[in-house]
């Protein structure tokens, strides 16, 4: 009888342990089912913010502040990935918080479009207005007070993009052999190089560019007699500088700097003009 009692209770105890059994093998599969889950859908989101990488890296624009915010923006995108790539992806919040950037992201990129396309309408707008007026002021020198007022307005529309501006400006400094060298000891001249952007609107004709070049202790670098220049109504010394001739197409242009006595380690920046306007400046490194 005790032997029989003893009997239901081992069948008893190895029924619950089944159960048991059976249960956490349901829960980890449960949570195995749900981790392959939520793998997939951090791959899917990692893959939607390449795509939206490459989106933002076939973007551009003619405008410097567009470029600076989609510089940005690049960036942004570059963090998020970096960022999703680094999180477990159980992380439930943070995968939420990361669509929501991604949507936000996406939203920023659209605005981005219809910003530049805005602009880009608008500005072969009035080139084309801009155009016609000019043609007709130089066909008849009588025309009428209203032509006249229409012109001026043109005229001021446009006189903000018929600026002059540069790209890519560079300072390097040569050695005696023309080659590239970062040792002041070594240095004989400084060479300054960029480029003049394309504008239909701008002047045609000879276009001179003034360079401004500091050493690390803030002086103005001057080779011989000091020589001055004008920029929007304010005098300033050059440190050299080059003429020429514009014709609305991109210009490369290079400026040296040469006969100064000796260079010192330290940063040294260049400065580039012209009587319209700044430039932009860039930074060399001497050891």
């Amino acid at each position: 009888m005790e032997e029989q009692s003893l009997k239901k209770i081992m069948y008893g105890l190895i029924a619950v342990a089944v159960l048991m059994a059976g249960a956490l093998a349901y829960v980890w599969w449960q949570k195995s089912s749900l981790v392959n889950e939520l793998t997939i859908d951090k791959e899917e989101l990692t893959r939607q913010m390449i795509d939206l990488q490459n989106d933002y890296a076939t973007l551009s624009s003619d405008y410097d502040t567009i470029n600076s915010q989609l510089d940005s923006s690049r960036e942004e995108v570059s963090q998020l990935i970096e960022r999703i790539k680094k999180t477990e992806a159980t992380n439930r919040s943070k995968m939420r918080q990361y669509e929501k950037e991604l949507g936000t992201l996406r939203s920023i990129m659209r605005n981005y479009i219809v910003q530049i396309d805005s602009l880009n309408t608008l500005n072969k707008k009035l080139t084309a207005d801009a155009a016609a007026a000019r043609r007709e002021a130089a066909e008849s020198r009588r025309q009428s007070e209203e032509l006249s007022k229409t012109v001026s307005e043109l005229n001021t529309q446009v006189a903000a993009g018929s600026v002059i501006k540069a790209r890519g400006i560079r300072i390097e400094a040569y050695n005696s052999s023309d080659k590239v060298t970062d040792r002041s000891s070594r240095v004989v001249r400084l060479l300054t190089t960029l480029s003049l952007v394309e504008n239909d609107l701008a002047p045609r004709g000879p276009i001179r560019v003034y360079i401004r070049v500091k050493g690390p202790d803030g002086v103005l670098l001057v080779s011989g007699s000091p020589r001055s220049f004008e920029c929007d109504g304010q005098v300033m010394t050059c440190s050299a500088s080059r003429e020429v001739d514009y014709q609305g197409k991109e210009v490369e242009m290079s400026i040296y700097l040469n006969d100064i006595p000796d260079y010192v380690k330290g940063i040294y920046t260049v400065e580039a003009y012209t009587q319209q306007t700044r430039l932009g400046e860039a930074e060399l490194m001497l050891r």
